[in-house]
């Protein structure tokens, strides 16, 4: 067996509109449980957490210096693992042009520099044969965050929904059918609004801890998203179609390279001429750089300096720069056990006596003591199983678990 090792980010953002409570809770209980029942080495986890003056501050250029040296240096045999638990978005598609679910799946770190689904992908893509890197994403939105890959557990991707269909052994009545999804679209509403509603099959009394306890959500909806962009960069004129550019414009170099990719379509005028035809790239962006254009720099500077860190990427065609449209194979050595699917919130709850988590990171640890220490819980049971406590506690949220057929039977972690 190789090393063991693992990065774990929890994000409570405090002092802004997004403030979580449970998030770093979630990143202390996890390494205690990496360290006694997996057996991880201290110095093997590295820790960011927002205040926690001791870890770095997980800032997505932090995030993903750790993420590439995580990656970076594994060799066959080593167990990878990363635990995110924070605020997810979802971000309109760029042109127009949509994936699977319409949107960019995306992490918010405390900077608000965002990381997106593609990031993970290209990230596991450089994992070698023979090691495996196991996502804990316990953030809303956050089904699909690994983009391409198969879908086990769940229907968040269109290839993930019919394979639910199939699963259905009869279809129900139209009626039935109607009332669901009613009845879904009025809880998914109020969870969002950080209500939690009882499910059939609930007990009818619950604890006075239960009854006392609340639950917020884990999303940033995009209007609150850009009041904070703006509150960290101090621009004024950030909206929906320019969320891309103004990060571009503030991080520079410390942006996601998906994000770098977009701004060089735009400057060389390869996005502008493939919509040409159609609502043009301005109706989609609200905003166009041209060769002439100029991000803002503190510093000044000529227009080769300013968009340097975007041309230097390599963009061969215009289908790179969509949300995940981009078609190439699944990266193979990724496991991501997602707090919900894409289109549901994952909750954070603060309990009567003041304890904080996630709903997701508690159930996790739950199904893991319910096992004797050296007894491996796979993959796909982990999922069943904490779906199964998630129900039964009342929550809304269904995780979900992408990885291969082969790694769905695998141990969870190691």
């Amino acid at each position: 067996m190789g090393r063991k090792r693992a990065v774990l980010v929890g994000i409570n953002y405090p002092g802004t509109e997004g403030e979580l409570k449970g998030c770093l809770n979630d990143v202390a209980r996890m390494r205690r449980c990496l360290v006694d029942r997996f057996g991880f080495d201290d110095a093997d986890i590295r820790v960011l957490a927002d205040a926690d003056p001791p870890t770095p501050p997980p800032t997505g250029a932090n995030i993903r210096l750790e993420l590439e040296r995580l990656v970076g240096a594994a060799r066959p045999g080593d167990a990878l693992f990363f635990h995110y638990s924070g605020h997810g978005l979802q971000l309109p598609a760029e042109t127009g042009e949509d994936d699977d679910t319409g949107y960019d799946e995306c992490i918010v770190p405390c900077d608000t520099n965002l990381i997106k689904d593609q990031d993970f992908t290209e990230l596991v893509r450089k994992v070698p044969d023979g090691c495996l890197f196991t996502m804990v994403s316990d953030s809303c939105h956050s089904g699909g965050l690994i983009d391409k890959t198969k879908e086990q557990i769940g229907n968040s991707t269109k290839q993930g929904m019919a394979r639910q269909r199939q699963r259905e052994a009869r279809p129900p009545s139209a009626g039935a059918t109607l009332c669901a999804s009613l009845a879904g679209a009025v809880r998914g509403a109020l969870e969002y609004i950080v209500i939690r509603l009882p499910r059939r099959g609930d007990r009818q009394q619950r604890s006075g801890e239960e009854a006392k306890a609340t639950v917020a959500s884990r999303s940033l909806p995009l209007s609150t998203y850009i009041r904070m962009l703006k509150e960290h960069t101090g621009k004024d004129d950030v909206g929906v179609g320019s969320i891309r550019t103004t990060l571009f414009h503030h991080f520079g170099d410390d942006t996601t390279p998906k994000i770098k990719k977009f701004v060089k379509a735009m400057a060389g005028g390869m996005l502008h001429r493939h919509n040409h035809d159609h609502a043009g790239i301005a109706g989609a962006t609200g905003t166009e750089l041209t060769p002439d254009a100029k991000p803002d720099s503190d510093e000044g500077g000529d227009q080769a300096d300013a968009l340097g860190p975007a041309m230097e990427q390599e963009v061969h065609s215009v289908d790179e720069v969509y949300a995940g449209a981009a078609a190439r194979t699944p990266p193979r050595n990724g496991v991501l056990i997602s707090g919900c699917q894409t289109d549901e919130n994952s909750a954070d709850l603060t309990t009567a006596d003041g304890a904080s988590y996630g709903a997701l990171s508690n159930a996790i640890q739950a199904v893991l003591a319910e096992e004797k220490r050296g007894k491996a819980v796979t993959n796909m049971e982990l999922v069943v199983r904490a779906r199964g406590l998630l129900s039964k506690q009342g929550y809304i949220q269904q995780p979900g678990l992408y990885c291969s057929d082969e790694h769905a039977d695998a141990a969870f972690i190691c």
